[in-house]
């Protein structure tokens, strides 16, 4: 657990302008069913809402973890925040540049620069014709840099021989590939690093060596991580910072001390009870109940309110707002309300 120097520390830092600024980001897919079913079956046009009036901060050199069921639109956020995706409303601003809206192709090729991305499952987003000297060297080299001794000298730092450079993707382990990912995300010298649930795909052996090394890069590097997991237990290790996404909408924010200790908004409690604990063996729980309503066609008022054991009439009429309690933002009616600290 993080001392209060620590926290201090992280507080002091969010104080300054923030390297990351996202606000009231929105982003809707038509999923609607192609023009001439429409017109022949007399059907509407289909609208899903991902992510929803989403707004946080995150300052630099430290860790923003966004967490929540498949479906909660974390990966979309990421992909956004990467510039794979456009917003719907809403901006992201990087280092005070909107990718979205700037003009200048100067400054979006110097925002560009300083973004990267790990990806999910390490051996699909390597190309497997190519070399690991290539892969690596690619960020470079696509923009004209010296990419010589680059891969060796990186994949060195990463834990591997500057020897694996001559190998293919399908000669490594699954934590080999994720290391050589990371290797290439630091390829191009990157300020910010979105890291959409890097570890998910490994053993939990190998999970550990890869967050290990994670954090000690973004020490090393001065980073900033988007850090994507469904994993509390990862989220409470590597984050100074931490959201809470339900059916695109941010619920909470907490360190994730306090998260875990004061979960303030119900879906975060639901989380935690049933996230696998080592002090709690044999412990009987009951199961999170129902699932994750329809993104198309979203129930009104509070989104949670239908799996909600606290719910009253007001959530299901009236969307919660994230507002400021005690040392964390929620967006619940009854936060504070029963008997939950607010410290």
């Amino acid at each position: 657990m993080r001392d209060n120097a620590s926290l201090s520390a992280n507080q002091t830092r969010a104080g300054a302008a923030p390297l990351v600024s996202v606000r009231s980001l929105s982003r809707v897919f038509d999923v609607s069913r192609p023009w001439l079913n429409r017109v022949i079956e007399r059907l509407p046009r289909r609208y899903l809402t991902a992510v929803s009036d989403v707004s946080f901060d995150i300052p630099a050199r430290t860790t923003y973890a966004l967490v929540g069921e498949s479906g909660s639109g974390k990966s979309t956020i990421g992909k956004i925040l990467v510039g794979l995706l456009s917003p719907s409303e809403g901006s992201v601003e990087i280092n005070g540049i909107d990718l979205a809206r700037e003009t200048d192709p100067g400054k979006i090729d110097r925002v560009r620069s300083d973004i990267q991305m790990i990806f999910q499952d390490p051996y699909a987003s390597l190309n497997p014709r190519w070399t690991v000297r290539a892969i690596i060297a690619e960020p470079v080299a696509a923009r004209g840099g010296d990419a010589s001794g680059l891969a060796e000298r990186l994949l060195e730092q990463v834990g591997l021989s500057a020897e694996d450079a001559e190998k293919y993707p399908h000669e490594f382990s699954g934590g080999q590939r994720q290391r050589i990912c990371i290797a290439r995300a630091l390829a191009s010298e990157p300020r910010f690093i979105v890291c959409d649930e890097p570890t998910s795909a490994l053993d939990v052996s190998v999970q550990a060596q890869v967050l290990n090394l994670m954090s000690d890069l973004k020490e090393e590097f001065g980073l900033t991580y988007l850090f994507i997991s469904h994993d509390l237990t990862v989220v409470r290790h590597m984050a100074d910072r931490v959201g809470v996404l339900y059916l695109g909408r941010l619920v909470e924010e907490a360190a994730p001390d306090d998260l875990n200790e004061i979960p303030r908004h119900p879906y975060s409690r639901m989380l935690l009870e049933a996230a696998p604990r080592l002090d709690a063996f044999g412990r009987e729980i009951d199961p999170p109940k129902g699932e994750i309503p329809d993104p198309i066609s979203p129930p009104a008022g509070c989104a949670f309110h239908p799996r909600c054991p606290i719910a009253v009439d007001r959530c299901r009429q009236e969307r919660p707002l994230l507002r400021p309690l005690g040392r964390a933002r929620v967006a619940c009616h009854r936060a504070g309300e029963d008997g939950t600290p607010t410290a």
